[in-house]
């Protein structure tokens, strides 16, 4: 029998815009898209509701999620560390 390797899920960085209960936060992460016709880069977001185990991070904080399997409705998302604070 040969073990298959599990794929190490990919991270992100954001910062985290409110706490919004117990255990979850907003994280906003932003990227620059290219235009599809004039080649402009522009300033995208995307929101995320990341599960916080010990309710660790706080609104500005810099942090590092990964997708998990789904928790709840919205949040599909875990905190994995907090990397700086306000």
């Amino acid at each position: 029998m040969t073990a298959t390797k599990r794929k190490i899920p990919t991270s992100y960085k954001g910062i985290v815009s409110s706490k919004s209960g117990d255990k979850t936060i907003r994280v906003v992460l932003d990227y620059l898209a290219k235009h599809p016709k004039y080649g402009k880069m522009l300033k995208r977001r995307s929101v995320a509701h990341v599960h916080d185990e010990g309710n660790q991070a706080g609104v500005g904080d810099t942090v590092e999620i990964c997708k998990c399997r789904k928790l709840s409705k919205s949040k599909s998302w875990r905190l994995v560390r907090i990397l700086g604070s306000v």
